[in-house]
């Protein structure tokens, strides 16, 4: 999403540079090396797109032709890490929330889906099993195999259980029942505990099926595109 203020500091940015440059041509002056304009090719500025200098993960972001089955999540949060990570609605950057009081690690990476809304304000909360750690701010394909139902502190919180869909070792899993029952004990102890330390309950109900996730993702694209997208059009 694009606001007026990057647009703003994008124009005077370009106006900067280009004056620079061209009153040195003009007066045929040698700036000294503390002044000297910067050499920029066609390719640099084409790179200071308006787009990517206001691209926003949560709303330019698409969530992916084969959605609400597979679709793009955004990861927040590494596997083994113990700091919590989350998207900073305003700037579309990860910011650092908070480091876990429990000694605990996130058992999977952890992130959101683009272009979707929960009743919590937030976009949909995924948990992602695949093989391998991925860096915070990148985006992967995922496909849904389950829904965590969880209340925190009294309100709804529910969590997408998925499998990165271009991990060989994950990709054929289909449904959570699939996944050995220790992989789901442990994820479900991770959130019932994660919080203890920081005197917030947190209740965690019994996994539901694909369908189930599905029908979640389907709704949040729904309350996405009814209550963002409507007023991203005014």
């Amino acid at each position: 999403m694009l606001l007026p203020g990057n647009c703003n500091l994008f124009s005077h940015l370009l106006r900067s540079i280009q004056g620079i440059v061209k009153m040195s041509t003009e007066n045929g002056d040698e700036l000294s090396p503390q002044r000297r304009a910067p050499r920029l090719n066609e390719r640099i500025l084409s790179s200071l797109s308006r787009r990517s200098i206001a691209a926003h993960p949560w709303h330019d972001l698409e969530i992916g032709p084969e959605a609400p089955s597979v679709f793009n999540v955004v990861i927040e949060i590494s596997k083994g890490s113990k700091v919590k990570y989350e998207l900073d609605k305003k700037t579309g950057l990860i910011k650092v929330d908070r480091i876990l009081y429990s000694s605990v690690v996130y058992p999977q990476n952890y992130g959101f889906i683009p272009r979707t809304l929960c009743e919590d304000n937030d976009p949909m909360d995924v948990l992602v099993l695949m093989q391998e750690p991925v860096l915070p701010g990148c985006f992967l394909r995922a496909r849904a195999i389950g829904l965590m139902p969880m209340i925190d502190q009294g309100e709804k919180d529910d969590k997408i259980i998925a499998v990165c869909a271009d991990d060989p070792e994950y990709r054929h899993y289909t449904d959570i029942k699939q996944l050995p029952p220790h992989r789901l004990a442990e994820i479900r102890r991770f959130f019932e505990d994660y919080k203890k330390n920081e005197n917030k309950e947190v209740a965690v109900d019994d996994f539901l099926p694909p369908s189930s996730a599905v029908d979640a993702i389907q709704y949040s694209m729904d309350l996405y595109a009814e209550y963002i997208l409507h007023s991203l059009r005014k």
